[in-house]
């Protein structure tokens, strides 16, 4: 089991996760995350991932606030999850660098 599995697993995580892959369309992504999520919790998604994006892209942490408005302690946390955490940033960014 994964370090990622041991803090998260659970039947409700699973049915997160089900949710989630259940949708198909960017509409209803946005719906989805509307209802579920409030506009901060939304914009804090958005804002890791870009982060995650420009570390990949060997933006300096500089930039990278400057671009998105991260804290250096996110920056930094993005940046240790990309190194050591469970890799879910490193498959989402090659699919969807892939799919460009």
């Amino acid at each position: 089991m994964g370090d990622y599995e041991s803090k998260l697993k659970s039947k409700a995580m699973d049915y997160l996760c089900e949710a989630v892959l259940s949708l198909k369309t960017k509409e209803e992504c946005y719906r989805f995350f509307d209802d579920i999520c409030t506009i901060n919790e939304i914009k804090a998604l958005e804002q890791r991932l870009q982060v995650a994006k420009m570390l990949k892209n060997k933006k300096t942490y500089l930039d990278i606030a400057s671009a998105t408005g991260a804290s250096t302690a996110t920056i930094s946390r993005v940046n240790r999850c990309l190194n050591y955490g469970s890799d879910g940033y490193r498959i989402v960014l090659e699919r969807l660098n892939s799919n460009i």
